[in-house]
């Protein structure tokens, strides 16, 4: 049965667990109106706020993305024999709301000489999305982000059992009190803002040894 595009949230209602129609068009790669679309066929359950805006669980997300990757799987053509030097990219995902930050990243680290492929993402949602499609080495985060934020994020990943040895570093500008009262695990590298680049490439290689 389809859901109505009105739902009431579930209580007690957790921001985190909700997105905008912008939020769900960019993790979708659709346009804002096929979201609409979707909300009002029932494919992506929503509710609407007092002033007007829809809030998409991220759960009816999750499993479009996850559908819609079974269904390109299935489709696939047999995968082409590897190339002898493809087994030496490594996939590193950098996750952070700014996309500047995001853009510097990719600069400096095409500049390392260590052959990776980084994959990026806006914030803690996205990023279990790309984790999924994308299966990096290793994540490279900041922790305060809209929606679903870092520490959230981390302590999902480590409660699944199919994530929870991946190799993480943080990168942030909150102060080292503030994260550990946060709870971040203590194994967690973690570097300050403005990011010192060079510090950052060895524990990235060191974070690649291990995965």
């Amino acid at each position: 049965m389809k859901n109505s595009p009105d739902l009431q949230p579930a209580a007690p209602y957790n921001a985190a667990d909700y997105c905008s129609t912008k939020e769900a068009a960019a993790v979708l790669g659709v346009s804002h109106r096929t979201v609409q679309l979707w909300v009002e066929s029932g494919t992506l359950q929503a509710w609407r706020t007092a002033g007007g805006h829809r809030r998409i669980t991220l759960e009816s997300v999750n499993r479009l993305v996850e559908g819609r990757r079974i269904a390109i799987a299935a489709h696939a053509p047999p995968p082409a024999a590897p190339v002898a030097s493809a087994s030496s990219t490594r996939r590193v995902l950098v996750v952070d709301d700014d996309p500047l930050m995001l853009r510097l990243y990719e600069l400096e680290m095409a500049g390392w000489g260590m052959d990776l492929n980084v994959v990026k993402a806006n914030n803690g949602f996205e990023a279990l999305i790309r984790i999924g499609e994308e299966r990096p080495d290793l994540l490279v985060s900041d922790l305060n982000m809209p929606g679903m934020d870092g520490f959230r994020m981390i302590r999902t990943l480590r409660e699944d059992s199919g994530s929870a040895g991946m190799s993480m570093i943080v990168v942030s500008g909150l102060d080292r009190a503030t994260i550990k009262a946060m709870g971040l695990p203590a194994d967690i590298p973690v570097f300050p803002k403005p990011v010192p680049f060079g510090e950052l490439r060895a524990a990235v290689e060191h974070g690649l040894a291990r995965a």
